[in-house]
């Protein structure tokens, strides 16, 4: 005899339905209510437990109990399922609601595997309400469609990375992480990781990014004019072979200082001394001790190292967030115009560093693309998240300060995987960025507990309450043995102190 969760009660609609129960199922667990020839798949998304004697108007607790004794155990549960289409119909929303009173049973376990079990697929995990459901995404539509994986702290954001890339890798992909704390150099199951330093040729940077790196204001138009004029002269000796030996930045330097000497005229006037070049010089001079690692004449196209089937990780940990913001918008830059042509071309398009599509992940999203100040980077996530997937370039957000990330990069994001948020801001900003996310799923994520996650998306069919896979690198994301390190640090120095009072006294000394 097949279980009885509960009956609908009151009016009911296409899209929710109330019910009444005597037994407590799970949020999230998937149900089914049949009737007019319809098997019309549910999802409980909120319950409440109570009393028809035990009411909020009782004041004094001695009267429970006696109610208690008297009625025995009178308790309901209440709650509401919505409604996500007929499992006959393809999952559209059936045009007529369930009349009250209809049965609301568990969903089969064959439906649902169904469901989840598609070609093309990356496994995430398996349903938190039902165990042995594998839970599998449409891999083409998260990349075309986008995706953000957020979470606060500690929930299991880059374990989550981690299987999603290491499910890409297993079809070969070409996935590229922006590596913000050089945590993601690990072992994975289908691929290598490939760690990339940021170094970039000058000769496929834009003007905006060295200026923006030697943090030339907007505003001071007379040293962006110097800054340019000498940027063009550097530029054309490097293209002509002359200045490799000296490097782009100290070229750049030396034509400002010839012209703060009065050896070189700028435009056929005399500028010595002026105080606006001295900024300038000064600023290049701070550009070059802070930048000169990244910066390398010899160096070839970034892109061109990017390889199939492997984790290339763009390494910035060692970089601040300056540099870091141009870095990503220079790959993503390039990237979006390699792959313009590359479409355009086809099989033309062999002097191309890149030929295939490729998939961005972008760590401290909230960084790159803020919500609250303008970035280089943030200009071209935007661009890549509006046009990428026409031109076979994914992006992948995740974060775990949703709030602070830019709302119209976000909402390009149509796939989501939401692990634990508390902040309610937070809920709130990701809410308005997700058609799908209902707000009984949002009371649900200050309860999710480590590794679980609302997905949600046209990656998958249905909104899943799931319990992501645990990457086999046991110690990715792991927090660090603060007492322990301080220990080992106390001991290491009283052993050293003993060391030297040890020293001394064999020298006949005083200690």
């Amino acid at each position: 005899m097949r279980e009885i969760i509960g009956r609908c009660i009151g009016e009911t609609s296409l899209v929710e339905v109330s019910f009444i129960s005597k037994e407590m199922p799970q949020v999230g667990e998937y149900v089914s209510l049949k009737y007019d020839d319809k098997n019309v798949l549910g999802m409980i998304e909120s319950l409440v437990r109570g009393s028809v004697s035990i009411n909020d108007e009782i004041f004094d607790p001695k009267t429970i109990e006696k109610i208690k004794q008297i009625e025995g155990d009178d308790h309901y549960v209440r709650g509401s399922v919505r409604i996500l289409g007929d499992i006959k119909d393809h999952l559209r929303i059936p045009r007529t609601p369930a009349p009250p009173g209809t049965e609301i049973i568990p969903a089969s376990q064959n439906d649902l595997q169904k469901i989840f079990q598609k070609e093309n697929s990356l496994s995430l995990g398996t349903l938190i309400s039902q165990e042995n459901v594998e839970v599998k995404v449409d891999l083409e539509k998260m990349f075309s469609r986008h995706m953000a994986i957020l979470a606060m702290t500690g929930a299991g954001k880059s374990n989550t990375v981690a299987v999603v890339v290491d499910g890409m890798l297993q079809y070969n992909g070409c996935v590229v992480i922006f590596d913000m704390h050089s945590e993601y150099n690990i072992n994975f199951n289908n691929g290598e990781s490939k760690v990339i330093q940021p170094e970039i040729n000058p000769l496929y940077m834009s003007f905006s990014e060295i200026k923006r790196l030697a943090r030339v204001s907007e505003s001071a138009y007379i040293q962006e004019r110097y800054f340019f004029e000498a940027y063009k002269i550097a530029m054309a000796e490097m293209r002509n072979g002359d200045s490799q030996n000296k490097g782009f930045i100290r070229n750049m330097r030396e034509v400002l200082e010839s012209w703060d000497s009065g050896k070189r005229e700028f435009r056929g006037q005399n500028v010595e001394g002026t105080t606006q070049i001295i900024d300038v010089i000064n600023k290049i001079g701070d550009l070059e001790r802070r930048y000169n690692s990244i910066i390398n004449t010899s160096a070839g196209n970034i892109l061109s190292k990017l390889e199939l089937g492997k984790a290339n990780i763009i390494d910035l940990g060692s970089v601040d967030e300056s540099a870091a913001e141009v870095i990503v918008s220079h790959i993503l830059r390039n990237a979006l115009q390699n792959n313009k042509k590359w479409l355009k071309m086809g099989n033309e398009s062999g002097e191309l560093p890149l030929a295939h599509p490729v998939f961005f992940v972008l760590e401290e999203a909230h960084i790159l693309a803020p919500n609250n100040r303008h970035t280089a980077s943030k200009l071209w996530i935007s661009r890549i998240a509006r046009e990428g997937r026409k031109f076979g370039l994914g992006l992948c957000l995740v974060s775990q300060s949703p709030k602070s990330i830019d709302p119209d990069s976000l909402s390009q994001a149509n796939n989501m995987i939401i692990l634990r948020l508390v902040e309610p801001k937070d809920q709130r900003h990701v809410q308005s960025a997700s058609e799908s996310l209902s707000e009984d799923l949002v009371k649900q994520l200050p309860s999710l507990n480590i590794g679980e996650a609302v997905v949600l998306g046209l990656m998958t069919k249905i909104p899943a309450l799931v319990k992501i896979h645990e990457h086999k690198n046991k110690e990715f994301g792991q927090d660090l043995a603060v007492i322990d390190m301080w220990k080992k640090t106390r001991q290491t120095n009283e052993q050293k102190y003993e060391d030297e009072k040890e020293d001394v006294m064999n020298l006949g000394g005083d200690y």
